[in-house]
């Protein structure tokens, strides 16, 4: 994927060649790593313009955004690759879809952010969808409470960014005293922990108070970017982030670069093998984490498990969730 970047993006080949030695690669601590940052600064693309099927952002607090270009293979591959990471955590199986989120975040189709890319990819998995928050992100209980009857005996999805989903769906159902009857859902959630920390709101914290609040204990957290949509690192029923298959993640000390054994804590360079039509195989984050042998984890997936520390120190405070009030 290096050499075919190098082939097609003129701007990746003057980096990789200035930046890194001219050899092949022999292993993944070898292979030529992308700053995130860059996605913001440069136009960095694989494919001509006539070849653009969608464009993502990200969000940030400064106005610069990662743009990310995809041709139609590229999102095949992505939304194959959701298939597959979610079929193995829950099930292939489509279920209703209750979406802790506003229906006006999805309204952009062709160019968007990495909520609506999500709350999009993740809707291949229901059959019918309703969502939780009117346009103003406050709670429509009547609409919950009719999706609800409408779905009773029926296993429900709910999906949400993690901020989002504390902040205006669990406390709103505890400022009005309502606890739902969603014990046969599942709920997965990702983006916006930075902000949970702040407020010292840990993942057990988190778990707890949802299932107080809907009565849903299936919870999973995941863990990804747009710059990498499609890849992400699910956590397994044990609660650990793992790599998903084609896709794998190092750790960096901070300063040296170097890599780092498992149990350091350090920069996460994650890595994808379905990002074609831009260079995002081989990225290094502005997030500090460590990791760990899958074989610690008695779930027996065998992908590299991650743990998310934080984002390093005077990195762009930016995030999925971080940046809601923009969408």
């Amino acid at each position: 994927m290096t050499a075919f970047h190098s082939l097609n993006c003129t701007l990746y080949r003057s980096y990789v060649h200035s930046v890194f030695a001219e050899k092949d690669a022999t292993s993944l601590a070898e292979v030529p790593f992308l700053p995130v940052r860059a996605f913001k600064a440069f136009q960095l693309k694989s494919i001509s313009d006539q070849d653009v099927f969608k464009i993502m952002t990200s969000s940030g607090t400064t106005g610069d955004v990662s743009r990310i270009y995809l041709d139609r293979e590229t999102a095949r591959l992505q939304s194959q690759k959701l298939v597959d990471v979610f079929g193995n955590a829950f099930s292939k199986t489509r279920s209703p879809m209750l979406v802790i989120d506003a229906e006006s975040t999805v309204a952009e189709r062709h160019k968007f952010s990495a909520r609506t890319a999500a709350i999009n990819g993740f809707s291949l998995f229901s059959k019918g969808r309703s969502f939780a928050l009117d346009n103003q992100l406050e709670l429509a209980i009547d609409r919950i409470l009719a999706f609800i009857e409408a779905n009773s005996g029926t296993r429900i999805f709910m999906f949400g960014f993690t901020f989002v989903i504390w902040q205006y769906f669990v406390q709103e159902l505890k400022r009005l005293k309502v606890r739902l009857p969603l014990s046969n859902a599942f709920l997965l959630h990702g983006g916006g922990w930075k902000k949970l920390a702040e407020q010292n709101i840990s993942n057990e914290r988190f778990k707890a108070e949802v299932q107080e609040w809907t009565g849903c204990s299936d919870i999973r957290n995941y863990y990804g970017m747009v710059e990498q949509t499609g890849t992400i690192f699910m956590e397994c029923p044990f609660g650990n982030l793992h790599a998903a298959a084609g896709s794998d993640t190092i750790i960096r000390d901070p300063v040296t670069l170097d890599i780092l054994p498992h149990g350091k804590e350090g920069l996460i360079q994650v890595f994808s093998a379905i990002q074609k039509s831009y260079p995002g195989h081989s990225l290094l984050t502005e997030d500090v984490g460590h990791t760990q042998d899958a074989a610690q984890c008695g779930c027996g997936h065998q992908g590299t498990i991650i743990s998310i520390k934080g984002r390093l120190k005077k990195a762009e405070i930016r995030g999925c969730s971080d940046a809601y009030r923009y969408n």
